[in-house]
This record gives C-alpha cells, sequence and structure tokens, in this order.
C-alpha cells in the first residue's frame, strides 16, 4: 500500500480502486500486547487523485482478540473503521496549519501503512468485556474489597457524614452541654 507520485498521477481525474488484505498482527502486537490475536485485516476503498493530492476513502475490516477486563479470557472483538485521508502532493499550494488533517508526501511516495497502523490501534478499546462477564450482574470482589455502585457509594458518604469522630465526641457533648445551659 505504498505507491510513487508518478504511478498515482496515472489515476489523475479518475478513481482508483483499493481491495487488499494485510497482515499487521506482529506489528500491533508490538505496540500494544493486549492483542492475544487479529485476523488479516481487510482494506477496501477508492482513491481520488488530481494534480495536488489524493484523498483516500477507506474502510479497514477484521477482528482483534482481547482480554476480558475482569475475567481475562479471550474476546473477539470485530471492527469497523471508515476513514478519510488526504495527502498533499504539493504542499506549498496549501496553507497548512497544524489543526489540518492532511499528510505531506515524504520522498516522493505515498505510504498509508502507518495511518492504517495508527487507525488500528486507535481502534483498540480500553475496556472489553466476555459474554460471561456481561451476564454476571455481581460486581467484582475480593478479600476485604468490592466495587460499589453509584447509589451504594452515595449512601457510604451520606453515612460517613452522619457519623461522629469518636475523638471529637466529648467536644460534641460539650457543645450540647452549652446550647442547653443558654437556653
Amino acid at each position: 500500500m505504498k505507491w510513487t507520485v508518478a504511478e498515482l498521477h496515472k489515476y489523475q481525474n479518475d478513481v482508483m480502486e483499493l481491495d487488499e488484505t494485510i497482515n499487521v498482527k506482529h506489528v500491533l502486537q508490538k505496540e500494544n500486547p493486549d492483542i492475544r490475536d487479529m485476523s488479516p485485516v481487510r482494506v477496501k476503498g477508492t482513491a481520488d487523485v488530481d494534480s495536488r493530492k489524493v484523498t483516500f476513502h477507506l474502510l479497514m475490516t477484521g477482528k482483534f482478540t482481547l482480554p476480558c477486563s475482569r475475567t481475562l479470557a479471550d474476546v473477539d472483538y470485530p471492527f469497523h473503521i471508515r476513514s478519510i485521508e488526504t495527502f498533499l502532493l504539493r504542499p506549498s499550494d496549501y496553507n497548512l496549519d497544524e489543526t489540518d488533517e492532511t499528510h505531506v508526501v515524504q520522498g516522493g511516495t505515498v505510504d498509508l501503512m502507518p495511518i492504517v497502523y495508527e487507525l488500528l490501534l486507535l481502534e483498540i478499546p480500553m475496556q472489553v468485556f466476555s459474554e460471561e462477564a456481561k451476564a454476571d450482574s455481581g460486581l467484582p470482589a475480593g478479600n476485604g474489597w468490592e466495587v460499589l455502585t453509584e447509589d451504594q457509594l452515595a449512601q457510604a458518604r451520606e453515612y460517613e457524614k452522619q457519623k461522629i469522630d469518636p475523638r471529637l465526641a466529648e467536644l460534641g457533648k460539650l457543645l450540647e452541654k452549652n446550647k442547653d445551659d443558654q437556653k
């Protein structure tokens, strides 16, 4: 998935079709060790080429195998990634700033692989749950700890507000006595 600018100019004012299956498992596993396995990625799309830029309309599909966040069991996580990537063949024709979502051609070639790697790494979720973990309505707990729901946490905070620190209990009695004396 690498072309020279001369090769791309053959498709000028025409549409270039893409349909490739690539195996990027080993490269991505080095970047993210949570990837236990990965299917080959199918990259389909088109490229619109003109004299100043190339715009790729991409669809990437495949499947990651990731660890469940609760049980560490393998979970298949399918992905469909759509992206539009623009490469400027003559960047001097444009006023670019840091917020532009474009790529500048380096060394006279357009290489999609670094972009494919980046899009795939960004697609990996922070947490993924197995069907077993989803079906288990109980929250995880251990020896001396447990996960609280928002309601349980709010109740615990309210209880803590009402509970009097034993070191201040004598002070509280003194304040109550002063209130009674003032009446």
